[in-house]
């Protein structure tokens, strides 16, 4: 039986990330550490890469701004199909 894909609230990913930093500087091996916080050696990395330093306010602040991106993206997409849409009717000889 797989086990079930859990999410991380950034919070909580900047948490494991400062035990993991606690669990290394007293002489635990990774593997060790890994197993403790019940993760994976990539997903480990890739917090590290975009997590690593910033504290738990900043890491929600980063997720919002990502997600608000994201969504403004979306629209941009929208209105360039609408854009699209509306020229090629005009363009039609009624």
């Amino acid at each position: 039986m797989s086990k079930r894909r859990k999410r991380h609230s950034p919070e909580q990913i900047v948490r494991k990330l400062r035990d993991a930093d606690a669990m290394l500087n007293a002489g635990q091996d990774l593997a060790a550490v890994l197993q403790t916080l019940e993760i994976s050696e990539a997903t480990y990395h890739r917090w590290r890469n975009q997590y690593g330093g910033m504290k738990s306010e900043e890491a929600r602040r980063l997720k919002e701004l990502e997600d608000e991106n994201r969504r403004l993206k979306q629209l941009v997409a929208d209105q360039a199909l609408d854009i699209q849409m509306l020229k090629y009717v005009n363009s039609k000889n009624w």
